[in-house]
Parts: structure tokens; C-alpha cells; sequence
């Protein structure tokens, strides 16, 4: 029923040949980002009609550890941005006014962020144990959601503490999967199935090479709003619908590099969030949470409590930031379609149950994209 995924082989929207621009990092992911490492716990069991408590079970944890499994509290410099706040993401009245936060981001169902932030401080607690027992620390990890159920039992509550922590333990680096994973197993996007995605991009900087990546969980929009590349892709696939009366959805965006900026300049950067999912068309629905996390592990130092009391750090020039937010922008769009590009059909369960949640069919969209000039 559970299982830490492995690394995934679905295709991608540049396997399609979708001409996305900007030049991508190694493994066109979050994981570009030295140091980064993501991990999932995928939880999938049971068929047929709703029972609350028994399933059918769609849903997961997706885990981002910023600074890996270092064994010491480092914090990373932070800042945060909702477009629509219909949604939770922990901690970020801390970032807003400390400018950073320490440990790991966590993200699963809406009914889930209670037991994810308790297990991710059992982690915190366990990972940094000789500083918890020497120091008056707090633990306050970052926990995101977006709402899985249509697909999934989300009023079963099947996240554990161990799915939580298989998730944390198991974040590696490499290539990432996308998808039905993690967090994103039971989302859905534009009404195709939607799920976890992610994209990175390369930035060269007064002769420095930096990197901009991006993790989705998108779970919003509706069809005909969806626009890829500037096309008006859901106007051509009205099949096989998840009629609502309105959008019930959210997206998460975490965005990181290492690129070193200051708290107010990544909160910047956060806010390019909103123009990446603006470029696959939602205009921020009312029922949507869009909310947006940019971290940068540039300038590692201990906990302040730690360090003296004359402090710098390195940060980039503002007049320099354009390549930067271009990056950010490309790599939330890519990801997005990239969630959609890998997921696969999935039942519905409740208002329409009985349907299927179809995946994106890829010759199709192949065909529209070609039309327009924007595939290979």
C-alpha cells in the first residue's frame, strides 16, 4: 500500500517535444539544486465506492529537505506568497518575519497537515537530536496541501507518522518522479489528472552559473482555462470533463536555488510563482489555495544562536535578477505540465463519482501543439 517511490520513467512534456525555452539542469528538477533532495511515500489501495475509513485510498507525502540529511540545523533564507489563500502552508508567519526556517517542507492532502507537521518534528528532532537536547530549539517545519477528494478518502485520514517519515528518510537526490506520486497521487489539474511535477533552469550571472528550480503539486484549474505554451489547449480537449459547478482546487510551488539572495528577494521570487501558473491560464480561482515557497541554500551558516553578533552574507545584484525570474517563471510552467504528462487515469469517487479522471492524452496534444508551431 506504501511505498517510498523510485524514480520514475514516465515521460516528460520535452519528450513530446514541446518546445519549452530556457536551458534545463541535469535532471530538469527541484534536485538540480545542490544539496536538495526530495522523497515520497505513495499510498494506493482499494476499488469501488466510497467507505470513509477503508477507501478507495489515493493520496501521499511529498518531502523537500533543503539541506539534505546534514545532521546540523542550518537554516535557509526563505520568503513566501499567496495569490489566492484558499489553502495552508505552515510556517510562513515565521518566514515573513525571520526570513528563514530550518528543516524539512512537507507536502500532502488537506486533511493531512496535522500528522505530516507532527512526524516532520519527530524527524527535526531525531535528524538535529544533540542541539534539541543541549539548546531551547523549536521545531517548525513547512506543511502545504491541496484537497485530493474527489480521488481519494481524504476523510479517512490514511497519512501515518511513518508515511511521513518514509517519505523524509527516503529523500534522495537524482531524477524525480512525477505525477501519481507523493502528495500529488490523488490531484487533479485543468480536470485532467494532475499530481506532482517539477523543472529546473540554468542561469549564468556575471560569470556564475546558477540554478532555478521548481516542485508542483497542482491540483486547479479547469479545462478550459488550460494553456500550454500560449495555447489554448483545453478550448481543443473538452472530452471526458470532471464537471464542477466551479474550480475545487490549490497549487503548491516550491521553487529553490542556489543562487544567494536575500529574504525580501526571495520573496520576490516566490510571487513569480502566480505568472508561472497565470502562463497554463488560471486567473487564481476563489476556491483555489495558490501559494508559493522560494528558498536558496546559498549562505549556510549555524542557527543564530550559534553564530556571533556581527553577521553578512552574499546576495546578487537586483539589477540582475531578470534571468532569475524568468527561470522561476519556465520552471513553474514546465512542471505543471510536466505533473499532467506523467499521470495516469484515475477513478473518481465522490461528486461525479463513478468517472474517470482521465490523464492528458499525449498524441493528442502532441497533434494540437503541432499546429500551433510549439513541438518538434
Amino acid at each position: 500500500m506504501t511505498t517510498a517511490d523510485d524514480r520514475s520513467d514516465t515521460p516528460r512534456a520535452r519528450d513530446l517535444g514541446l518546445d519549452f525555452p530556457g536551458t534545463p539542469g541535469p535532471h530538469n528538477a527541484l534536485t538540480d539544486v545542490p544539496g536538495v533532495l526530495v522523497g515520497y511515500s505513495t499510498l494506493i489501495s482499494g476499488e469501488g465506492p466510497l467507505v470513509v475509513g477503508e477507501g478507495p485510498v489515493r493520496t501521499g507525502v511529498t518531502a523537500i529537505l533543503p539541506r539534505g540529511h546534514d545532521p546540523q540545523p542550518k537554516p535557509v533564507f526563505a520568503g513566501s506568497y499567496a495569490l489566492n489563500g484558499n489553502g495552508e502552508m505552515t510556517g510562513t508567519h515565521w518566514i515573513r518575519d525571520g526570513g528563514y526556517f530550518v528543516g524539512p517542507v512537507c507536502i500532502t492532502n488537506t486533511h493531512s497537515v496535522g500528522i505530516a507537521h507532527h512526524a516532520s518534528v519527530g524527524w527535526m528532532l531525531d535528524t538535529y537530536r544533540e542541539d534539541f537536547l543541549q539548546h531551547h530549539l523549536w521545531a517548525m517545519p513547512v506543511i502545504a496541501e491541496t484537497y485530493d477528494g474527489t480521488l481519494n478518502d481524504i476523510n479517512g485520514r490514511h497519512v501515518t507518522e511513518e508515511h511521513v517519515r518514509a517519505a523524509l528518510d527516503g529523500a534522495t537526490d537524482g531524477a524525480v518522479a512525477e505525477g501519481n506520486v507523493g502528495g500529488g497521487t490523488g490531484m487533479m489539474c485543468y480536470e485532467f489528472k494532475g499530481g506532482t511535477g517539477t523543472a529546473s533552469r540554468q542561469v549564468d550571472i556575471d560569470g556564475e552559473t546558477y540554478t532555478v528550480a521548481a516542485l508542483v503539486q497542482a491540483n486547479y484549474g479547469i479545462r478550459p482555462w488550460l494553456t500550454i505554451l500560449g495555447v489554448p489547449v483545453g478550448r481543443h480537449m473538452s472530452e471526458d470533463r470532471i464537471k464542477q459547478e466551479h474550480e475545487l482546487g490549490s497549487i503548491i510551488v516550491v521553487i529553490a536555488t542556489d543562487a544567494p539572495m536575500l529574504p525580501h528577494q526571495l520573496q520576490r521570487v516566490a510571487k513569480r510563482g502566480a505568472i508561472g501558473i497565470g502562463r497554463c491560464g488560471s486567473p487564481g480561482g476563489n476556491s483555489s489555495g495558490d501559494i508559493f515557497l522560494a528558498f536558496s541554500v546559498a549562505n549556510a551558516a549555524p542557527l543564530a544562536m550559534h553564530d556571533k553578533a556581527q553577521l553578512s552574507a552574499n546576495y546578487i545584484n537586483d539589477d540582475c535578477f531578470d534571468g532569475l525570474y524568468e527561470a522561476a517563471v519556465d520552471s513553474v510552467e514546465e512542471a505543471i505540465i510536466n505533473a499532467m504528462i506523467a499521470a495516469q487515469d484515475t477513478p473518481t469517487i465522490k461528486k461525479p463519482a463513478g468517472t474517470i479522471c482521465r490523464a492528458m492524452p499525449h498524441d493528442q496534444l502532441v497533434d494540437i501543439m503541432r499546429r500551433y508551431g510549439r513541438c518538434e
